[in-house]
């Protein structure tokens, strides 16, 4: 599959079928993380982090999903998270087990990925992912296993007196099984600016009627690496909402096309500019998306709608998952470079 060209040293992605031999002794493989119907821990070997995330249901939907970066030094393990670095970059891999309450676990987690990010010396944290079992059940309390981990991931930026605004773009999407999977990339230096829709409330601001602790993320991330103005914009997973509410409840259709005008509002130039960045992108730049569709017999109307409204060269992978909100029926990412 096409590769997005990386500017100067910064992390890239490319989707590979899983056990593609091309992965073998690739050394600018930073991580690679396993989309198909099964789980497995997290793993740290020929010098990169790997797991497995159950997010679709069916063998020929399963890919890897590759982030390479030219220079990878060194490897290792700290607070539970595996991570590969270059000079520049750091990627990371961390898991919390499958079990009935899921806070103090996210908590200890996204605790972790500070501590190591601010060890050894990674203090831009610039796109999160993960990937939570079972995300619109009930916990051994009551509380929905989204909001139960929202609970954990704000205790952790309390404790390290982490202001929300300052967290990058997210994504919080639904697997078939295996606890939580949590990856992120973070930057020595450069610039990174992160993106909101003007369209759509901070996520931090939602009100409590989404849990007890909102949602903590951007819109969107633009990371630049130092002394260059090229850079790789990160689209959070984007949804069809409007201010804090979904909107068209039960019609996937109109719920993609929502989707994919907030994302080509986020990165639009006024919108852009607006964040301090001089140019703009549509959807035909967007590449590497990631689809997650909730209901199976509308993944054909979702790749019909992307394929109208994205680029006919871009890399686009549906994946059949539960999405954050149980009225939600299609969430899309990407990426800008």
């Amino acid at each position: 599959m096409r590769q997005l060209t990386p500017p100067v040293t910064a992390p890239y992605s490319c989707f590979e079928k899983l056990g593609a031999s091309d992965l073998d002794g690739d050394e600018t493989l930073l991580g690679v993380i396993e989309h198909g119907t099964g789980h497995t821990g997290v793993s740290l070997a020929d010098g990169y982090p790997r797991t497995a995330v159950h997010t679709t249901t069916r063998e020929d939907e399963s890919f890897a999903e590759a982030w390479h970066a030219e220079g990878r030094e060194e490897s290792g393990s700290h607070g539970g998270v595996a991570w590969a670095r270059t000079a520049d970059y750091l990627f990371g891999v961390a898991r919390v087990p499958e079990g009935g309450r899921y806070a103090a676990g996210t908590a200890a987690v996204y605790t972790g990925i500070f501590d190591l990010i601010g060890t050894l010396g990674y203090p831009t944290l610039a796109r999160t992912w993960n990937y939570v079992s079972g995300i619109n059940t009930p916990n051994a309390d009551g509380l929905e296993v989204y909001r139960d981990f929202c609970v954990g991931r704000a205790e952790a930026l309390d404790a390290r007196g982490i202001d929300p605004a300052t967290m990058p773009a997210a994504t919080g999407i639904g697997t078939h099984g295996g606890g939580i999977t949590s990856y992120f990339i973070a930057a020595r230096a450069g610039d990174r600016v992160n993106i909101e829709n003007p369209a759509v409330l901070t996520a931090h601001r939602y009100p409590q009627q989404y849990g007890p602790r909102p949602p903590v993320f951007a819109r969107a991330t633009w990371l630049s690496p130092p002394g260059t103005d090229d850079g790789r914009l990160f689209v959070s997973a984007t949804a069809g909402i409007l201010g804090h509410e979904t909107v068209h409840h039960g019609d996937v259709a109109a719920q993609c096309e929502v989707s994919l005008e907030n994302i080509a509002r986020v990165i639009g130039a006024e919108n852009l500019g607006r964040h301090g960045l001089r140019r703009g992108y549509t959807l035909a730049d967007v590449d590497h998306l990631k689809v997650y569709v909730r209901h199976r017999e509308d993944i054909s109307t979702v790749r019909r709608i992307c394929a109208e409204r994205l680029s006919r060269e871009a890399t686009v992978a549906v994946l059949h998952t539960d999405i954050a909100r149980t009225d939600l029926l299609v969430e899309i990412e990407g990426v800008v470079a």
